[in-house]
């Protein structure tokens, strides 16, 4: 069955602007709740001002060297053996840095208003205090996504080409080396020195009045795990959803499917949204319940939508193809297990933190340790879900025949698979990056109603939504692996079939030291980050005692 492709990018459109409309009434629903006391709201301006000139400062320096990129990619189009660079590209590139900046500063913009609203409901109810912090977190959320797939879906129209549209995540990734980067450097730092001269020097609560960076902390928690991680995986669904389309190019795809193989990925994302949308509706809390629980379940329920939503499309883009299906169905199935897996490896109630806090006990170097094993251990069962994930919907893409290499239409319907498994993973993204926003809000409203001077029941219940509220950011980071993981294989395949390569010839001098160099990169860059980290931390640690000793502060 031949869907007409304008319905299937009206569908995928449509379905944005509705997500963008649902946020807006979000928003509004957020702003008319109560700030709170004076002393609140004067904390909260504090974290507003400081979270707004951060990201401005950083739009600034994206701006400038965007626009350079830009130009040297317009340029090409003067080199006739270049024909994926040019205007065209330069355009994507542009919009694809706009958007995602744009829907990292709405984020933001609502993350830094949602934080004291949710500290001012924690006072009277828990279930509204969670509905404030889970909403802040659903329009960051619907933005990211939507303004990924908007973009991919008018540039798709324009040009007709997925491959003219590169552009796009090559701007959404450079969007996001700063925002990730920078804000993750800015997180880790500021959290860094306020905790080891509060907690460690003064022996003060971690967010004490009296400690002159905890603003900075938590300004830190909106930077990094709002904008940065939003730039981050807009990134990712980004280039993902572009590779998967040109995926569907592929000349046994292509024949079977026609352009529906090409458009699936923006239907199936379009899907993602509604299925969100509709989890979010399942959110309420019981009285006496775990945080935790109705966060599962809205992600139990966005997964079991999106699956039904892929049957259908399977059924009317795909001809009723039900071993693309079942490679949908993996993929949605990997996010779960990632889920459990790092809620696992995170939570307070479970045995890895618990080893980890039993060790501290014995000092800094029995707690360093055990920390740095769990996390080394961790990577173990993601990288063996990963691995069936990619090898499961391989085979049900392409059979037997793809894994054996004895086809090459098969191997190209098995790749073709795995970029149905990437869209069931970025299916239910809306939702991870919901319980991602969650996270900070949770973080910022339990610092604001310790500074405010609360304390007894709200302080717990705020510590409750806090202790959640990090395992739900860990979440997000395994989810982030994961699917770059999957980004990594489809962005290769599509490079490959683009390039009209059959494949890459360790063999030869130049792949073998192409590929040590690139392994080196990874390290090298890591480094330089982590060394940022230090240095910064080192100097607001300076700042702090400074402050400490020449600032009369009440004890």
């Amino acid at each position: 069955m031949q869907v007409a492709p304008e319905m299937t990018l009206s569908f995928a459109a449509g379905i944005s602007l509705l997500a963008l409309v649902l946020a807006f009434f979000v928003i509004r629903w957020i702003m008319r709740q109560h700030t709170g006391t004076d002393r609140m709201r004067e904390i909260a301006e504090s974290i507003r001002v400081g979270a707004e000139t951060y990201l401005g400062r950083q739009y600034k320096s994206i701006s400038v060297i965007a626009a350079i990129f830009a130009a040297i990619f317009a340029v090409a189009i003067r080199d006739p053996g270049n024909p994926y660079l040019g205007v065209e590209t330069a355009g994507g590139f542009i919009l694809g840095a706009l958007c995602s900046n744009l829907a990292g500063y709405v984020a933001m913009y609502v993350s830094v208003r949602s934080n004291v609203r949710t500290a001012n409901a924690v006072l009277g109810s828990f279930d509204r205090a969670f509905k404030i912090a889970f909403r802040g977190g659903l329009v960051f959320g619907l933005a990211v996504v939507s303004m990924s797939l908007l973009g991919i879906s008018a540039l798709y129209a324009l040009l007709g080409d997925p491959r003219l549209i590169v552009g796009f995540g090559f701007g959404a990734s450079f969007a996001a080396l700063f925002a990730q980067l920078g804000g993750g450097i800015y997180t880790k730092a500021a959290d860094m020195s306020a905790d080891m001269v509060g907690k460690i020097e003064a022996r003060i609560p971690e967010d004490d009045p009296r400690n002159p960076a905890v603003i900075a902390d938590l300004v830190g928690d909106n930077v990094g795990d709002i904008a940065g991680r939003g730039a981050d995986l807009f990134e990712s669904i980004t280039g993902e959803n572009v590779g998967a389309m040109i995926l569907g190019l592929a000349p046994a795809v292509y024949a079977l499917y026609g352009v529906n193989g090409v458009l699936f990925p923006l239907a199936a994302r379009a899907f993602g949204l509604i299925a969100t949308m509709l989890g979010a509706a399942s959110v309420f809390t019981r009285k006496k319940e775990d945080p935790f629980r109705p966060l599962v379940r809205a992600l139990a329920v966005t997964s079991v939508v999106a699956i039904a939503g892929f049957y259908v499309l399977s059924v009317v883009l795909l001809g009723n193809s039900l071993n693309l299906f079942v490679a949908a169905v993996i993929g949605v199935i990997a996010t779960i297990v990632i889920a459990f897996i790092t809620d696992y490896y995170t939570s307070y109630r479970k045995r890895p933190v618990q080893e980890i806090a039993f060790s501290a006990e014995g000092g800094p170097a029995p707690g360093i340790a055990t920390g740095l094993s769990v996390g080394m251990e961790s990577t173990g069962l993601f990288i063996v879900v990963i691995a069936c994930a990619l090898f499961s919907a391989f085979i049900a893409g392409g059979g037997w025949s793809a894994v054996l290499g004895t086809s090459i239409e098969a191997v190209q319907f098995g790749i073709y698979g795995t970029a149905i498994a990437t869209m069931g993973m970025l299916s239910v993204t809306p939702m991870i990056l919901t319980l991602d926003g969650f996270g900070p809000i949770a973080d910022n409203s339990g610092g604001i109603v310790e500074m405010s001077g609360n304390s007894g029941e709200a302080m717990a219940v705020s510590e409750s939504m806090d202790a959640v509220g990090n395992t739900t950011k860990a979440l997000t980071k395994g989810y982030g692996v994961a699917s770059a993981a999957l980004s990594a294989f489809l962005l290769f395949s599509a490079f490959l079939q683009v390039a009209g390569l059959r494949g890459i010839d360790l063999a030869k001098p130049s792949v073998f030291l192409g590929g040590l160099f690139g392994g080196m990169l990874i390290f090298v860059f890591s480094a330089f980050a982590i060394k940022a980290v230090g240095k910064t931390a080192a100097e607001m640690i300076a700042e702090i005692r400074r402050q400490f000793k020449e600032i009369p502060r009440n004890t």
